[in-house]
C-alpha cells in the first residue's frame, strides 16, 4: 500500500479526519491530503517540538497557517485544539501522522482512527 493510500483510505475515507498528512521524522512529506496545505517549516518545527511539552504549551501547534492550542501529550500522541475542531498527532518509529478534525467529529473519534494507524505503522517498523 502507498503512503497516499494510507492517508486516503485509513483516515480520510473513514470521516472521522478531515484532513491529513504523514511525514518522516526528518519533516519531509510522504504523503497528504490534497487540500491540506501544511508549510515545510510548520513540519520540521512540530519535528523538533514534538518532544518539548514547555514549547508545546508556549506556541501550540501549527498547521496549514492555522495555530492550535496544545492540550495535552505523551511520547507518541500531541492533542491540539480550535474551537470545535484541533489535531491528533501519532508518532511512530520512522513517522508522523496529523489529522485534523472539524465538528461534527470529536477529538476522540479522530483519536481512535488516528491511534490505530499509528499502532500498525509501528507494528510493521514505520
Amino acid at each position: 500500500m502507498s503512503w497516499q493510500q494510507y492517508v486516503d483510505d485509513q483516515l480520510l475515507a473513514t470521516k472521522q479526519v478531515k484532513e491529513a498528512v504523514i511525514l518522516g521524522h526528518d519533516g519531509n512529506v510522504w504523503a497528504a491530503s490534497q487540500d491540506f496545505s501544511v508549510t515545510p517549516e510548520e513540519l520540521k518545527k512540530i519535528v523538533g517540538d514534538y518532544n518539548s511539552v514547555d514549547t508545546l504549551a508556549q506556541s501550540g501547534v501549527t498547521v496549514a497557517g492555522t495555530r492550535y492550542m496544545y492540550i495535552s501529550s505523551n511520547d507518541k500522541v500531541v492533542r491540539a485544539k480550535k474551537g470545535t475542531g484541533g489535531l491528533h498527532l501519532v508518532k511512530t518509529v520512522q513517522a508522523i501522522i496529523i489529522a485534523q478534525y472539524a465538528e461534527p467529529v470529536t477529538a476522540e473519534q479522530c483519536a481512535v482512527v488516528t491511534e490505530k494507524l499509528g499502532d500498525y505503522l509501528i507494528s510493521v517498523g514505520y
